[in-house]
């Protein structure tokens, strides 16, 4: 009897010390796709501040795409995410490498030509320039570099960007666009 007991206890041990065998490697899994999802696929992204409004509205969470960025690279008007020393902020592509770019009267010129900007809600901006008196401070012409972009929020009377800690290169560029989960109402791609 006391033979088959220590068998019964012996044969339970070794049963827990699969289960959690098997435990530890599901969580292992896991933690690897995550990893890798994280590293390679997606990141997470929660806006905050009103600089991307009406785009993207304070409080929306959702993720940024990592592979997009990889594969079709930076073009103008996409909704980028920048590392700012420990920060990282959301804004839009305005100027690209060796561009020549600045703002007169409410325009923002590209080596000289006009900037067309539909993805701007014009009945916001005719708000603005009513109440400020304009919707894009007049600046001074900048040089890019050839590995430099210019980047501003679509809010640009509140934006701090590319105007204020000027360009950045393409290594602090970590994301491309923003999937917003939340708010549910706000569910979405958004990158033009």
């Amino acid at each position: 009897m006391e033979l088959q007991e220590e068998r019964q206890t012996n044969e339970k041990k070794r049963r827990f010390g699969l289960e959690l065998l098997d435990f530890v490697k599901i969580l292992l899994v896991c933690f690897i796709v995550a990893f890798g999802i994280k590293t390679f696929i997606a990141r997470p992204v929660f806006v905050e501040g009103s600089s991307m409004y009406p785009t993207l509205q304070d409080g929306e969470f959702g993720f940024t795409n990592l592979l997009g960025l990889s594969l079709e690279g930076v073009n103008r008007g996409d909704i980028v995410i920048v590392e700012e020393g420990s920060e990282y902020w959301v804004k839009r592509v305005i100027g690209l490498p060796n561009e020549t770019i600045e703002c007169r009267d409410n325009v923002v010129y590209i080596n000289g030509e006009p900037l067309d900007e539909p993805y701007l809600d014009s009945d916001y901006v005719k708000d603005i320039e009513n109440n400020q008196g304009y919707f894009t401070s007049d600046f001074e012409a900048i040089e890019l570099g050839s590995d430099e972009y210019f980047v501003m929020g679509d809010n640009r009377v509140v934006s701090a960007d590319s105007r204020v800690v000027g360009p950045f290169s393409r290594s602090q560029i970590v994301g491309k666009g923003v999937l917003v989960l939340l708010p549910l109402d706000q569910l979405g791609y958004k990158n033009q």
